[in-house]
């Protein structure tokens, strides 16, 4: 694998180029990687020369920069930035002499980040990830128990919310936490019914509307179209 190469964009932003040699490969595969940085991933035969691929991956130029041009910028997390965690309106200050993170006010609209200023970032992306995983397991408490997952884990990934795997484990985003409420809360049930059907047949999407309720197809059109917008922050 080598990461030397770079593909320059049109705007004279660099992007890495990930070139992988593929054992039984018998085409070049491009893929964009948007989260967490912008990378591009080839795969490709043993065969192939990097200059083929390189030649390959300019002849797809107006592909590649329409992907990652509708990637948001990333905004740097600042003390008193305003961003919507769990449906919320929320401000987050920085109080280096405070040893713990926590919400200053009952309606959680004003989250205290502490220590030092070096950690503020890392130590606010952990606070967010904690909120949805409890968020996401009073949810999965409101369902029947044969929903109930073996076990969940959080992971930061550009084009899946969610997955469910045969031994029970579910995967979610944890940018879902910026997404509304009812949002974050459909893909939970969407992973959930997957405990019941392993496809995406009409029974499955059925049982995902009886787990979720009415407004489902709401949620579903809003992560469709504003899904990249989850990957603004961090």
């Amino acid at each position: 694998m080598s990461s030397e190469n770079i593909f320059v964009l049109s705007n004279g932003e660099s992007v890495p180029v990930i070139i992988e040699n593929r054992r039984g490969a018998r085409n070049v595969t491009l893929r964009p990687k948007t989260s967490p940085n912008m990378e591009i991933h080839i795969s490709k035969p043993w065969t192939t020369s990097t200059k083929f691929v390189l030649n390959f991956l300019e002849s797809k130029r107006k592909w590649i920069e329409k992907i990652l041009d509708s990637v948001p910028k990333k905004e740097k997390i600042t003390p008193n930035i305003i961003i919507s965690i769990l449906g919320r309106d929320v401000r987050i200050i920085h109080d280096e002499t405070m040893r713990g993170n926590g919400y200053l006010d009952a309606d959680k609209t004003t989250l205290c980040i502490g220590g030092g200023v070096d950690m503020f970032e890392r130590r606010t992306r952990e606070f967010i990830k904690n909120e949805l995983l409890v968020e996401i397991k009073k949810i999965i408490k409101t369902t029947p128990r044969p929903y109930w997952p073996t076990h969940i884990t959080l992971r930061d990934t550009s084009s899946r919310w969610g997955s469910c795997s045969s031994t029970g484990t579910i995967s979610f985003s944890w940018r879902l936490a910026f997404a509304p409420y009812e949002v974050m809360r459909y893909v939970v049930m969407h992973e959930l019914s997957h405990r019941k059907y392993m496809d995406h047949s009409p029974e499955f999407w059925a049982n995902v509307s009886m787990l979720y309720g009415f407004g489902v197809e709401r949620a579903k059109r809003w992560l469709s179209k504003n899904g990249q917008s989850l990957h603004r922050y961090f």
